[in-house]
C-alpha cells in the first residue's frame, strides 16, 4: 500500500509493507509541522516509518531526514548516494531559520542496487530500486511489483520528446519502462496512469 503525502512542493510517498514502512522523500526543511498534519490526516504515525529513502539529495527531497532519524526512522542509502548526503548542507546553511540538521550518513543502511530486491523483501515489500541518474548522479527510482513506479525528479514521460538529445534521460526511461509500470508517481507532477 502506498500513501501520497503533499505538505510541501514535493510529493512524498509512504510505502507500507507487511512488516515495515518506508517514506520516499521528505520535502524541504522547516515543514515538520505540515508533515505531522499530513500523516495524521491519513491515519499514519511517525512510528509507522521504519526507514526513509530519498530519490536524491536535493534540498526539497531530504529536508526532514535528520528529524525523522531522531524519532527512530532509519535511513536507506543506495550505493550511488553515499557521496551526496551532504549536498544540501551549504544550501540549508544559508537559511538558518529552518534549523536544518545535517544527515548522519554513518547511521545509514547502505544497499546495493543488486541487493535492493532482497532488502525490500525483508521489509515485506515486493520491488526493486534502480539508478536513474539523468536528473542527478544520486537519483534513484523505486519500482514495485504491483505496477507502481516512484521516479522522483525524473523528467515526466510525456515530455520525453522535448528532450530528443538527452540520451541519459531516454536510457533512464527505458530502464523504468522495462518493468512495465502501470502507475508513475512523480515528485513534482501529477501521477500518470499508463495503458
Amino acid at each position: 500500500m502506498i500513501f501520497t503525502l503533499t505538505y510541501s512542493p514535493t510529493h512524498t510517498f509512504l510505502l507500507k509493507g507487511t512488516t515495515s514502512g518506508v517514506l520516499i522523500d521528505t520535502g524541504y526543511a522547516g515543514t515538520l509541522p505540515a508533515f505531522y498534519k499530513a500523516i495524521k490526516a491519513q491515519g499514519i504515525k511517525v512510528s509507522d516509518i521504519t526507514y526513509v529513502l530519498c530519490t536524491h539529495f536535493h534540498p526539497d527531497h531530504c529536508g526532514l531526514v535528520s528529524s525523522l532519524m531522531e524519532q527512530g526512522a532509519g535511513l536507506i542509502l543506495m550505493e550511488s548516494q553515499v557521496d551526496y548526503v551532504h549536498f544540501p548542507d551549504p544550501i540549508f546553511a544559508r537559511e538558518p531559520h529552518l534549523q536544518y540538521k545535517p544527515i548522519d550518513g554513518c547511521k545509514a543502511k547502505v544497499v546495493s542496487f543488486e541487493d535492493s530486491r532482497t532488502f525490500w523483501e525483508t521489509l515485506g515489500i515486493q520491488g526493486t530500486i534502480l539508478s536513474t541518474p539523468s536528473h542527478s548522479p544520486d537519483s534513484v527510482s523505486v519500482i514495485l511489483d504491483d505496477g507502481t513506479a516512484v521516479v522522483g525528479d525524473l523528467e515526466p514521460l510525456p515530455y520525453l520528446e522535448a528532450y530528443s538529445d538527452n540520451e541519459a534521460l531516454k536510457a533512464d526511461w527505458e530502464k523504468v519502462l522495462s518493468y512495465s509500470p502501470k502507475r508513475i508517481l512523480y515528485a513534482h507532477a501529477n501521477e500518470q496512469i499508463l495503458p
